[in-house]
């Protein structure tokens, strides 16, 4: 493949498409809200960070020393309260946002790349038969991927065949029974 760019010739020495992915296999889906996500997580961090190593100083050099005990103890929870209570709630509601969703046809299993805590890129491999449909419409998820639960926008799916084969929405349940009918026909 030979493009051209500004009179220069580049040739690209990749033999798979832009959407595959040799271990994981072919991109289905990719969330818009990764690079938001990502942002809003590492300026949490990055300020819890910065206020636990600044407040002994700021206390120390302000004079705000107060000299009941019970004040200081009041003062220095409600900071801690909030320097760490903010990454560990955007840790919880944000740890199922799928990143991306791979798909290999020839095991029916999906590769979902999320963000694990330290805001690292993690791999949940699983099958179609391990997702699960919450019985109750819950507000981060979208399934269970065993026991984990994912988030995904329908509406980001290229082909919504590929959304509707992940939620198990393609089989029929008349397809089932004949199935179940059959199964029990050769025992």
């Amino acid at each position: 493949q030979v493009t051209s760019f500004q009179g220069v010739a580049v040739r690209s020495l990749c033999t798979s498409s832009p959407h595959e992915h040799p271990e994981h296999g072919r991109l289905v889906y990719k969330g818009n809200l990764a690079k938001t996500i990502l942002g809003v997580r590492f300026f949490s961090y990055s300020t819890s960070i910065f206020n636990l190593f600044m407040m002994p100083y700021i206390m120390l050099k302000s004079g705000i020393g107060v000299e009941s005990l019970l004040i200081q103890a009041a003062f220095y929870g409600v900071i801690g309260f909030f320097t760490f209570v903010t990454p560990v709630t955007l840790h919880i509601l944000t740890k199922g946002y799928v990143i991306r969703l791979y798909y290999k046809d020839e095991k029916d299993t999906y590769t979902a790349i999320t963000y694990n805590a330290i805001l690292a890129e993690k791999v949940t491999v699983f099958h179609q038969k391990d997702v699960k449909i919450p019985d109750i419409t819950k507000m981060f998820t979208t399934f269970y991927a065993k026991t984990k639960s994912m988030l995904v926008n329908p509406m980001l799916f290229p082909n919504p065949q590929d959304y509707n084969h992940l939620m198990g929405y393609d089989k029929s349940p008349l397809f089932e029974l004949e199935e179940l009918k059959e199964a029990d026909e050769r025992k």
